[in-house]
């Protein structure tokens, strides 16, 4: 039984993640040729600020990036 596990910056719409949950589903079970019914798929949604990029939490460089343009 594949567990696929997917890490997101969280703020997508439900409808977002359950096209990614199908899609995910869909692709494994042809990729490993295992019915979607034994697939798992776990979305973990991360704060911004718990995510960090080049040693800032991703909310900080939000904020920056909105000031460069």
């Amino acid at each position: 039984m594949p567990l696929i596990q997917i890490s997101l910056q969280k703020g997508r719409s439900p409808e977002l993640i359950a096209d990614l949950i199908k899609r995910t589903t869909r692709s494994v079970s042809e990729a490993l040729d295992v019915e979607e019914s034994k697939i798992r798929v776990l979305i973990y949604e991360i704060e911004s600020e718990h995510w960090g990029i080049g040693g800032l939490p991703a909310s900080d460089q939000n904020i920056q990036q909105d000031r460069k343009i």
